[in-house]
């Protein structure tokens, strides 16, 4: 009986901050995406995540979705290609992160990094309901569980 060959692992990810100083460093939120992909199990993967003012992301929402004003985060999951690749790219709005963080009483690298995982599940395929039920549902949870192992257990005093 022949032995698989062992699959390739691929994980390109790319973070940059678009016209915004962002409070956290970009090649912080890249090794922290790939530890998210390897976490999720997805061995091969291209994402895209731009940090984005107010007014970059209120024309994301508008022209994408029909949504008025920004929002926290927008995902475009394009799908997986067909050799198996989940190719995504995300926006993370940092004007609304600073918002949330400071309404949460939680600080700003948290909230980001918060909206980067819950992208890269959307990403991957994930979804909640857009009610109540949101915090509450298995997509909350996991995105919760990656930010502790990932973020919050390594995060250094701020």
């Amino acid at each position: 009986m022949d032995a698989e060959p062992p699959r390739r692992t691929s994980r390109s990810v790319a973070v940059q901050a678009d016209g915004v100083r962002a409070p956290v460093a970009v090649s912080r939120l890249t090794v922290f995406c790939v530890q998210l992909l390897r976490a999720l199990k997805v061995r091969n993967a291209m994402l895209s995540v731009t940090l984005v003012n107010a007014k970059r992301m209120a024309v994301l929402n508008r022209k994408h979705l029909g949504h008025r004003g920004p929002t926290d985060v927008l995902t475009f999951a394009l799908g997986t290609d067909p050799s198996g690749v989940v190719v995504a790219d995300i926006y993370v709005c940092l004007d609304v992160a600073r918002r949330q963080a400071r309404d949460n009483g939680v600080g700003v690298r948290e909230e980001i990094a918060r909206l980067v995982v819950h992208g890269t599940l959307h990403a991957c395929g994930w979804d909640h309901p857009t009610d109540d039920a949101r915090m509450t549902s298995p997509m909350w949870k996991r995105q919760e569980q990656l930010l502790q192992r990932f973020w919050l257990s390594t995060a250094s005093p701020a």
